[in-house]
């Protein structure tokens, strides 16, 4: 039986966690960035939006947004306070591909929250094409988007897993995701990468093809270091839900977190605490709203991931007693790899580097594997 002392203890660590949450004080608006209109990420960032004008008064305004750099633009400009983005997050921090320009480099992008669920982001299988292990992915025809790294990078970890390359399967080019998916009911290509519960996914189980998803175990440690080094934001999972999936299925597979509600580390560390800690503090008012909504839930945070969490999440974090020591040690990291990022794109653009977009890009791909390297960091992409 516990004593008075204790639970008195714990009285005063609710009342106290409670009176902060009342406390929190939001921006009479704030504006943030999403996917499209009618995407997950977009639809998730609503459901936020409706808490806290329930809870706070304030209006939250969600800019929809075709690509990565279009999500982040009015961020930079200061037009937007963050964003709910995809791993495209991940290769802005990083300033490669779309922003390894002029115009970006690295980004120093830290997180709000994160959503992870019970689905997968996970390599699809057109269930006519007799794929049961990724043993089984050689010679299959594999769907890529023009312009799209968060897809082409995330096809070519997921087939590295099963110890296969770009040519050993049949990659396939698409103008757009849409119409990649559009290939696999047309039995353009076999494989293809998506969120377990996209709504895209619904028309391919329902194609004469079907579906199946390609599963990665854990237990598989050599296919999992294949995998991450080509895309190391991926991590295995049991996912639970999702099309074509069986009543009560569990399949271990790959995901990443979606949306990432980010911003960028200079925004105000006051405003992301107050956004932060409403998150955290109201999640009941929205976890039911949208399917994955329920992943931004404080417990369900990868606290060990790619990117560092904002100082004011941080805080928030700390305050809901989920922030840990090694977390705070492994952030420390993020933001160490971050500032040589940083210092790098610096450097290099004192060297007056070529105007030529292409020219540009190998110059500065080559200084960042060199600082990287360096300071004794991974360099991940050459």
């Amino acid at each position: 039986m516990m004593s008075f002392k204790t639970i008195a203890a714990a009285l005063a660590a609710l009342l106290a966690g409670a009176a902060a949450a009342q406390e929190v004080k939001l921006p009479a608006s704030l504006t943030i960035t999403a996917y499209e209109t009618g995407s997950n990420g977009f639809n998730q960032a609503v459901a936020v939006g409706q808490m806290f004008k329930k809870r706070y008064g304030t209006d939250l305004r969600v800019l929809p947004a075709g690509n990565d750099v279009a999500r982040l633009a009015p961020l930079k400009a200061g037009r937007a306070q963050a964003s709910a983005m995809g791993i495209g997050t991940f290769f802005a921090q990083e300033g490669v591909f779309e922003f390894a320009v002029k115009e970006w480099g690295p980004q120093p992008l830290h997180l709000i929250l994160a959503s992870s669920t019970c689905s997968g982001q996970s390599l699809g299988v057109a269930g006519d094409v007799g794929v049961k292990t990724a043993a089984d992915l050689k010679g299959k025809r594999a769907g890529f988007v023009v312009g799209s790294p968060a897809v082409n990078q995330s096809v070519l970890a997921l087939i590295a897993f099963g110890g296969w390359t770009p040519n050993e399967v049949k990659m396939v080019e698409f103008a757009s995701y849409g119409a990649m998916m559009k290939g696999v009911v047309n039995n353009e290509i076999d494989l293809f990468f998506a969120s377990t519960i996209s709504g895209m996914t619904k028309e391919v189980e329902s194609s004469p093809r079907g579906i199946t998803w390609v599963p990665m175990p854990a237990a598989d440690k050599a296919g999992w270091a294949r995998l991450q080094k080509v895309a190391p934001y991926f991590y295995p999972h049991k996912s639970t839900c999702g099309t074509g999936y069986a009543k009560g299925q569990t399949i271990e597979t790959s995901v990443y977190p979606y949306p990432i509600f980010m911003a960028y580390g200079t925004q105000d560390a006051t405003t992301i605490h107050a956004i932060a800690t409403a998150m955290l503090s109201h999640y009941d008012d929205y976890k039911d709203s949208v399917v994955g909504v329920d992943g931004l839930e404080g417990k369900r945070q990868n606290l060990l991931w790619t990117m560092p969490y904002h100082a004011g999440t941080v805080r928030a974090l700390s305050e809901a007693k989920i922030w840990t020591d090694a977390a705070q040690k492994h952030n420390e990291g993020l933001l160490r790899r971050q500032s040589t990022l940083a210092a790098a794109w610096t450097d290099f653009m004192k060297t007056s580097p070529p105007d030529d977009r292409d020219q540009f890009k190998a110059a500065w791909m080559k200084a960042r594997a060199a600082a990287l390297t360096k300071a004794g960091m991974e360099v991940l992409y050459q």
